[in-house]
């Protein structure tokens, strides 16, 4: 399965799955949550194991979540006031599917007054789509945004549930939902 997200009109969650880097937390750095290894991982040169999964723009209008270095460039879009279509569209397009062994899909969803949306590039293309209800694209097996039961209203729960899903091997999950003033964030580390 990989790494997934399901963005849905008021709440959303990321999921690292993962049997090649196990030895993953996310951490809380401030409002932005980070996937990195553990104390007790070996040491790699892999520039995919650690990155941004989970930011808000800095007016708090915006939350955005992904598996990847793309996290950035789309909260820095939505920060100039780019629509959330057309931040996902060209930070995916931009960085593009990851250069690894597996060809990884870059994977993001975001929350934002106008709504919800989610995007996948992969090799063959990129996919942007608004939301209305909870939808799921993940990295492998489920590369094409669709509709997934995922009844959650607050991040904690977001978080808890995306982790606990019947997918193999989770890592850890972060979990967002709108409040009312901003955005909620939660983390799920398996501990």
């Amino acid at each position: 399965m990989g790494r997934l997200v399901v963005v849905g009109p008021d709440v959303a969650a990321y999921r690292v799955s993962s049997r090649s880097f196990p030895n993953r937390e996310i951490r809380d750095r401030e409002g932005t949550l980070t996937v990195g290894p553990t104390p007790d991982a070996p040491p790699t040169d892999n520039p995919y194991v650690e990155y941004n999964c989970l930011r808000t723009t800095p007016a708090e209008d915006a939350a955005v979540l992904g598996n990847g270095s793309h996290v950035d460039p789309i909260v820095e879009k939505l920060g100039l006031g780019y629509p959330a279509r057309d931040a996902l569209a060209e930070a995916l397009l931009a960085l593009d599917f990851e250069k690894d062994d597996y060809d990884t899909p870059r994977i993001a969803g975001v929350l934002d007054d106008g709504g919800a949306h989610v995007g996948i590039v992969r090799r063959d293309g990129l996919v942007v789509e608004a939301v209305d209800e909870p939808t799921l694209v993940a990295t492998y097996e489920h590369d094409d945004p669709t509709s997934f039961e995922f009844p959650v209203t607050d991040a904690a729960s977001a978080a808890t549930t995306a982790y606990d899903l019947e997918f193999d091997h989770p890592v850890c999950a972060a979990g967002v939902a709108r409040a009312t003033d901003g955005f909620e964030i939660a983390v799920e580390n398996g501990d």
